[in-house]
């Protein structure tokens, strides 16, 4: 057997706190504007197969958005006066009950092994409170497990014919159902989710190599996330969002993020992150306009992979759609 599928099968993102819903879809529509990210991660660079994932993601709230609705991670209309200041926390509301839906794509590959997964996802957000959300989300989708076989080391104890070795590509598309829920305001959020909730077994031999040679055995595990932020207003111009995930794969044990991301005004935010026994990394954003976000973050990691890997990289671009509210209203 050359490879099983049990272990960490989603990838890991540093900049998670620049896009939450790449891991809840209990997000999607919960912005008052079309929300849309476009990822690149680089990990380990310097390692031969090291892991490397692209994706991209578009949600949108459905129907009517004349609310104005702000979350810790919002990224704020420039060109309204004091959208995103501290006083505002004290004059919006909670948007009323409505729809959201998603779409995310993904495209990640380790070594010989790469996925490519698409995703459609539905939300439904209602308030709890004068200021306070509920939503609850739910993803729907399929993934192929792909293995290059002519990058596949089979070793002296499985020789194999150089023409089956080096023969493709070893396919398996498998159905994918996520699903989370997600309680927020302007100041705070608190989000549990799951991905891959349906465990389904993986055999990507396909019959193609010889007994006793697997490529890919085992089964997709579900991935659970609980993560939680509060931000604090330091100044008027300064705020401090500090926050925390832990996320459980079975059997690994329970790993845990630390968080800390401070912003002035609406322009520029710096971050840290630390993940336990594994390493640390350094964020840096900036909101280019109202339309146009940019995040970069390099993580250095505490393992014995410091010796061969020159760190991590992921950059993540956003780009905004902001409704016209006189327009929803009129509908």
């Amino acid at each position: 057997m050359v490879g099983a599928a049990c272990a960490q099968q989603q990838p890991y993102y540093t900049q998670y706190m620049m896009n939450n819903f790449i891991l809840n879809p209990a997000l999607a529509g919960i912005e008052n504007y079309w929300d849309s990210k476009v990822s690149y991660r680089n990990q380990w660079v310097g390692l031969n197969g090291a892991p490397t994932t692209l994706y991209l993601t578009i949600n949108t709230p459905l129907g009517k958005t004349s609310y104005d609705y702000e979350t810790p991670n919002t990224v704020p209309d420039l060109q309204a006066k004091n959208l995103g200041g501290k006083q505002f926390g004290m004059e919006y509301t909670a948007p009323p009950a409505h729809s959201g839906v998603g779409f995310t794509i993904l495209n990640d590959k380790t070594g010989p092994l790469s996925r490519i997964a698409a995703y459609g996802s539905y939300a439904y957000h209602i308030p709890v409170g004068l200021k306070t959300s509920l939503s609850f989300g739910v993803s729907l989708g399929v993934q192929e497990v792909t293995v290059d076989q002519s990058a596949v080391d089979f070793g002296q104890a499985n020789p194999v014919d150089p023409a089956i070795a080096g023969s493709g590509y070893l396919n398996k598309l498998e159905p994918d159902v996520n699903a989370g829920l997600w309680l927020s305001n302007k100041n705070f959020f608190v989000g549990l989710s799951a991905q891959q909730i349906v465990p389904v077994p993986i055999n990507a031999s396909n019959g193609t190599t010889p007994s006793g040679v697997e490529l890919l055995t085992g089964k997709l595990i579900p991935h659970t996330f609980l993560t939680a932020g509060y931000k604090i207003w330091i100044s008027d111009d300064v705020n401090l969002l500090p926050s925390v995930m832990i996320r459980y794969v079975q059997p690994l044990p329970v790993g845990f993020d630390v968080n800390a991301k401070i912003q002035y005004q609406d322009l520029l935010w710096l971050g840290f992150s630390y993940r336990y026994q594994e390493g640390f990394a350094g964020m840096l954003g900036v909101n280019i306009s109202s339309t146009i976000n940019l995040g970069y973050s390099y993580d250095y990691t505490t393992t014995a992979l410091n010796t061969v890997s020159n760190g991590t990289h992921e950059i993540v671009l956003g780009f905004l759609w902001r409704r016209n509210k006189n327009n929803s209203n009129s509908k």
